[in-house]
């Protein structure tokens, strides 16, 4: 039977001097999993809080993380992200390679890349502007994606393929031997709670600023070791993908990376009985887990768009996955919630029930984050860092 070629959604040259191939199946899952991040999640705890339904507030308790150990789907969002921009790696560094680029200049890039995002992270943990620099926060999301991609992407380009999966298995093990048995001054070793942790103790020792917890933060130093996991997990996924359809059917890739999601779910759940599943420290059972989903997640979409060629949906989350960056930068610095209080104000008002208001308001404001970013979309205007 006929299956319908992947669809590729275009580079702007302005971004990329060299285009590259995208698949659309990633920006749509992209955009899927930044459109909670923008605000998708609060349309179920507006549910949740207006009506007490019993789904609403199952639904919305998957928006909230655990204090420490637990997981819901809320804890996926962060590791799926980087585990895209894995899966993005065999398409765009691999094709350079390809070409002959020179690996020093490509790592010149990659390094670049990883700093600036650190760079835009404390930008956007404290704004332009701090009193002292004992304010400053310097952990944050965009410094994690910065320093756990460029690490994977440095490995990718200069071990080969077994090299790389003795690299994900080795920080997911080395990380976990450093977590058990290394003992923690006045605490001891396997020790895993909020104030005694090796993770918590080198943050509290070598980080300057403050951290997120006082005690403790969950993107500090020994923690970015088994993200890195997350992002070498989603360049083997992107190297199955980039397979030549003539060596693996489009089918049998979809099938791959169902066992392979289902084989680390597994995995992942039964190391949390001796090292729990943990986002605030990363732990290694943790990246299982949530690599295990970002697996199935990643071969749900590849099957429906890819394999299927089921597309005219995709435009509501590939327009927010192609600047996905843009959006979550521009949330702190741009008032979205005032202009959709501007427009959609006065129709909200006039709605009767504190259900429907609360719920037209969260769609108001996503429309106007939509609009803004398929206006930049239609435009070709791309942030690419």
């Amino acid at each position: 039977m006929h299956q319908p070629a992947p669809v590729t959604t275009p580079e702007p040259a302005v971004a990329q001097p060299a285009p590259v191939r995208r698949l659309l199946s990633l920006d749509t899952l992209r955009g899927f999993d930044m459109f909670w991040i923008i605000g998708g999640e609060d349309i179920f705890h507006v549910l949740a809080k207006t009506t007490g339904w019993a789904w609403a507030v199952l639904i919305a308790g998957q928006f909230v993380h655990p204090d420490w150990n637990g997981f819901t789907f809320y804890d996926l969002i962060f590791p799926l992200f980087l585990f895209m921009a894995g899966v993005s790696t065999p398409f765009s560094i691999g094709s350079r390679l390809e070409k002959g680029t020179p690996k020093a200049a490509l790592a010149q890039k990659i390094i670049t890349r990883g700093l600036i995002l650190v760079l835009l992270g404390i930008i956007y943990n404290n704004g332009l502007f701090t009193r002292t620099l004992d304010d400053i926060r310097y952990p944050s999301v965009l410094g994690r994606i910065g320093l756990a991609g460029m690490f994977a992407q440095l490995i990718y380009v200069y071990a080969g393929r077994r090299a790389q999966y003795g690299w994900f298995a080795g920080l997911l093990l080395g990380y976990w031997a450093l977590m058990m048995l290394v003992p923690v001054p006045g605490c001891g070793a396997g020790i895993i709670t909020t104030e005694c942790n090796l993770a918590s103790y080198l943050d509290r020792t070598l980080l300057p600023g403050r951290l997120l917890r006082g005690i403790h933060d969950p993107l500090g130093i020994l923690s970015t070791l088994p993200a890195i996991s997350n992002a070498l997990l989603g360049i083997f996924a992107g190297n199955l993908l980039r397979t030549d359809g003539r060596t693996i059917s489009q089918p049998r890739k979809t099938g791959m990376l169902v066992i392979a999601g289902l084989t680390l779910l597994l995995l992942g759940w039964a190391w949390n009985f001796a090292f729990p599943v943990n986002k605030n420290l990363w732990t290694s059972s943790y990246v299982l887990v949530t690599g295990g989903l970002s697996l199935l997640l990643l071969a749900l979409f590849y099957w429906v768009i890819d394999v299927k060629g089921i597309r005219k949906w995709t435009i509501l989350f590939t327009v927010i996955g192609m600047n996905s960056v843009l959006i979550y930068l521009a949330g702190k610095f741009i008032d979205f919630n005032h202009t959709a209080q501007y427009i959609f104000g006065g129709l909200i008002g006039f709605l009767s029930s504190d259900t429907a208001k609360g719920l037209a308001g969260v769609l108001a404001l996503l429309a106007v984050k939509w609009v803004f970013l398929y206006f930049l979309y239609r435009k070709k205007v791309f942030l690419r860092v």
